[in-house]
Formats: C-alpha cells, structure tokens, sequence
C-alpha cells in the first residue's frame, strides 16, 4: 500500500473574479503544502466561478480563464509551491475548434478540470455529462469532453472527473475500473436542497464499489444568486466507507491520509487507451511512493439537524449576496409578523445587526400588537430601526384617485414598497422582501408593494416552513443561553396582511398545513389535476389552488431572486409560460 496526503479546498469563488478566485487558491494551496499534503484540489470551475451563464458564451471571458490557469501555474511555482499539483476547474475551449458547429454554443466553451504542477498545466480535460435539468442548463454553455485524465503521483494512480460525470451512468467514471486507479478525485459545484447531503454519500459510496477506488468528492460553497453551494465535501474508501466529511456552509481545508494501492506497472505516459467509449490519458509525476509517515485523524464533521441546514442554507446565501454585490446594508419592513421576523434575523445573523435597518410602517388599521412585536423584535436583536406611519401618504393617494376594495389595500401595500425602495435609493440599502413561498405560489402578494425589493430570502420557503425556522432559531439560542431572537407572539398569532379590518390570511386561503401540502405536489412534482385528488386533496380546493397559481405566474416573473433550498423553487427549477391556458 501506499500513502498519500490530500487535501480538499471547499472555497467559496466569486462569478467573473478571475484574479480574487486565483488569489482564494494561492491562499489555500499554501495552507495545503504548510499540511504536508501532496496534493490539493479544489472545486468545479472555481477559477470562474459557478454557475458562469451565459459568460461562457463570451469568447473574451473564455480566453481570460484559460489565461489564468496558465498564470496561476507560474505564480504557484513562483511562490515556492510548484512541486505540490494543484487540480483547478475552470473554463476552457475544446482543442482545434476553430470554427462553432451548428447548434453547439458559440466558440465551443468547456466546463474543464486543470493539474498545475511546476509551473504548467500537465493536463486539461473536460466534463462528459452535462446536465440539463432543474436548475443546469449545462447544453446551453458547453460542448462535452470524453477523456479520463489518470496520473500517477507518488505510486498511487488517481483519475479526475467533474461533477455530473459522478451522477450519470457511463462516461468517465464507468472507465475508472478499467483504468487501474486507486483513487478517483471528483470536483464539484453541486447546489445544495433539502435532503441532497444523504443523495451524494450514498452515490460516492456507490461509485466508489464501482469503480474499486477510494473516491474523493470536493465541492465548493456560498451563494450565487439564487443558488447556494453547502460544501459537504467528503471521502469514501474503494468499499464505500465514510472517511472523512467537510462541514457544511462554510470554508474548509479538508485533510485526510489515504492508504492506497500502489499502480502496478510503468504505464504508457501520454499514450491514451479506449475504455467504455472514453479515452484514458495517463501522465507520470512521480513513480516512487513517499516514505512511510503517521498519518493524521480523519475528521468528520458533526452534522446539524434538517431546519438547522435549511437555516444556515438562508444565511449564507443572503449573507453572500450582499457581500459580492458590494451592498453595505439591508433594509426591511417590519410588520411584526413572522415573516418579516424571520428575514430580519437571517438578516442579522448574516450581516450582523448594525447592517441591517428595519422600518415599522403602521396604517390605520395595524393592531397595537403588531407594532409592538416589532419594536420587541428590534429590542432584542439591536437592529436599526425608525417608525414611519404611511397613514398621510396612503390618504394623500386616496385623495387624489377613488379606490377602495382590493385596490385600496394594495395601495397600502405599494405605499410601503415605495417607501422602502426610495429609502434605499437614498441610504444605499438593499432591500429585502419578506414573502414567503406560500404566498409567492398563491399570488397572495402585491406587484410593486410587497414584492418590491433586490433579494428575498425566504422566497423557497412554504409558510409552515417559516413557524419551523423561526421555533428552532429560537430553540438554539436558548440552548446556547441567549435570549430568542424572534418575540413568541410573532409566532403563535394567527398571519395577517392588516390591509382592512379584522382581516386574517385564513379569510382567502386555506389553513397553511392543507395548503401547503397541496402547493408541494402541485408545484414541486408537478401532478395535474385528476392526480391531486387521487392523492387526497379537496377536489374543489384543488381546482381553487390550480387557478391561483396559475394566474400569478406573471408575478412571480417579477419577484427579486431568492435562496434555493427546495428540489423545485420558483425561478431557475420551475418555468411556465405566462400567457398560458392549459389548466387539467
């Protein structure tokens, strides 16, 4: 057997930030090799970015990634760390393209892997499988690669995959057996939802049996628009065992000792073998294991509970939203409601509560309790926060124009939205809308009010979510011995807008426990009709809910972007035609 230390850089790059991306991995590198590790691998296309859209159609961006790598080979060895590889993805372009062919995307882009070594690439290889469902749109972008890189480092033969090529049948990772490695390194950009943590352990477990190697799986984290990346890099050995984890949702150099079986014969260097339809390219970096050394503990990290990731997933993803945009704060209406609550303290727990600015916005009919619900919410939490009462602005419009009915309450509505948004006109805040899924599916919400806004944190969660988020945010501080964020009577109230008299959430829609479930199969499995009520739901209430969500399609259109968390969110998962009669 042989030994080799690797390590694992779960990072979190910045989309288009070729030189701060390459600085992320300078940085790490140096932390690897100051390990002992000898080898370092970060995640998909972390020189870029992930996703980069339709940057890749860019020939200029194309070329200024394919640029970097070659610069941050010579800077690794010129900044004494050109003998430890370093294993890069990054954006690149089929060889000897010259010319598009007709219906690839322009300039033939590849989602491509890199091993850095002594100041050069030693190979570039390309992604087989793309993927082109829910959020991916990976045809869009590239062209496919059909190459297995294998290298033989320190006696032990190690191949190199991306991403999709784990999950898919065939490819690079059904030749990896064929190929005689030991290890097989995959790199990753794999967004993070509900329950996907269990998916993945269970696939490297698999693969790893396959392929009869230990396998490495590194991806990276933070947020990207309206995806969020949770880490959760991991290492199984060739019979599937957990070696070693990453924490999730947050930076880490992952370190682990391997013992492997040490390649058998010289090899071909730079001769190239078919194996299931791939091509294996084998490249020599050092023949002879390292000597034998104590090898180090393998952590794992501890995992949290399901609402504890969901919540973590919510922070960072707010948190790095208003990091790479550049804001300096965030603005929010306070209503008192659980909502509002709940966003506010993502909110603080993401940008620490001298950026974040609340305003309460009272109107002739919010109940005393509403405002002093939010006043506690601030006491609690030291936000900033100002009072402006939209009474006089909302009478100046009635004066002007009739209304009454629907369109008087959405006048409030659009008054607050108004407020907020010249606000951060004026202050320089991002402001962040407080709707949650629920309402967001059932168009329970007002164009230009209260969706008005640049990031809505909790746009991917159902309302019954919410009352979970909120309960165990609170749960966990007093477990650490602090006082609850949220007040309890934000909590247990029953939801209202306050936009007339008396009015509660449950005058127009269902209970959210029922309705929720119904929007779930609706939405997030796309069951028609006749399938819903087979499944147990109201048949007239199914016929209600399908006619809301249909006719609020236009709205969600226009909705600020907001964290994934769920298998199907509304945005980059689920899109329908807005001009659209089909109802069964």
């Amino acid at each position: 057997m042989a030994q080799l230390r690797l390590a694992m850089a779960q990072v979190n790059p910045t989309v288009g930030d070729l030189g701060g991306n390459c600085d992320i991995v300078c940085e790490q590198a140096r932390r690897a090799a100051e390990a002992g590790a000898h080898l370092v691998v970060f995640p998909e296309m972390v020189l870029t970015g992930y996703p980069v859209e339709d940057l890749a159609l860019r020939r200029t961006f194309v070329d200024a990634s394919i640029e970097a790598v070659h610069a941050l080979a010579e800077r690794l060895a010129a900044e004494g760390l050109g003998e430890l590889p370093v294993v890069v993805g990054h954006l690149s372009r089929r060889r000897g393209s010259a010319a598009t062919a007709l219906g690839q995307p322009v300039g033939s882009p590849q989602n491509a892997v890199a091993l850095l070594h002594r100041g050069r690439p030693v190979f570039t290889s390309a992604k087989h499988h793309l993927p082109n469902y829910g959020v991916f749109d990976e045809f869009r972008y590239f062209v496919p690669g059909n190459v297995l890189p294998v290298v033989r480092l320190h006696g032990v033969d190690t191949a190199f995959v991306v991403c999709e090529d784990l999950w898919q049948d065939g490819g690079p990772v059904a030749a990896v057996h064929e190929s005689g490695a030991s290890l097989l390194v995959v790199l990753n950009g794999s967004p993070y939802e509900r329950d996907k943590g269990d998916a993945r352990l269970e696939l490297c477990a698999r693969r790893a049996r396959e392929a009869g190697a230990a396998l490495a799986y590194v991806n990276m984290v933070g947020g990207q628009d309206e995806l969020v990346f949770d880490g959760d890099s991991l290492v199984v050995d060739a019979a599937g065992n957990l070696l070693a984890r990453a924490p999730r949702f947050e930076e880490a150099l992952l370190v682990v000792d391997l013992e492997l079986p040490e390649a058998v014969g010289p090899g071909l260097w730079g001769a190239a073998a078919e194996a299931d339809g791939v091509t294996i390219e084998r490249h020599l970096l050092s023949e002879q294991p390292v000597r034998p050394y104590e090898p180090l503990p393998a952590p794992v990290a501890p995992r949290t509970d399901d609402i504890g990731e969901v919540y973590a997933a919510l922070v960072l993803a707010t948190r790095d939203y208003v990091r790479k945009n550049r804001f300096a704060s965030v603005i929010l209406g306070l209503s008192g409601g659980i909502d509002s609550a709940l966003v506010a303290t993502i909110a603080v727990d993401a940008l620490g509560p001298e950026r974040v600015h609340g305003v309460l916005m009272p109107s002739r009919y919010s109940s005393d309790h509403s405002v002093s619900d939010a006043e506690e919410l601030v006491r609690r939490q030291g936000l900033n926060a100002r009072t402006i009462p939209v009474g006089p602005m909302v009478e100046a419009f009635e004066n002007a124009v009739e209304v009454d009915g629907l369109a008087a309450e959405n006048l409030q509505a659009r008054v607050r939205g108004q407020l907020l948004m010249t606000l951060s006109n004026q202050e320089g805040h991002l402001v962040l809308t407080t709707g949650n899924k629920s309402e967001l599916a059932a168009g329970y919400s007002t164009l230009y009010g209260d969706s008005a806004g640049g990031f809505a944190p909790i746009k991917d969660v159902w309302k019954t979510l919410v009352w979970e988020l909120a309960r165990w945010r609170n749960a966990e501080a007093a477990r650490l011995g602090r006082t609850p964020p949220i007040p309890e009577n934000s909590i247990t109230k029953p939801p209202s807008a306050e936009l007339r008299p008396g009015q509660l959430d449950t005058d127009s829609l269902p209970d959210y426990g029922i309705l929720d479930a119904l929007l779930d199969d609706y939405v997030g499995t796309d069951l028609g009709r006749e399938e819903l009520v087979s499944a147990g739901h109201d048949p007239a209430l199914v016929d209600r809910v399908i006619r809301m969500v249909d006719r609020a399609e236009y709205k969600r259109r226009q909705y600020p972007p907001g964290p994934k968390i769920s298998g199907r969110n509304f945005g980059r998962d689920r899109r329908l035609p807005i001009t659209n009669r089909w109802t069964a």
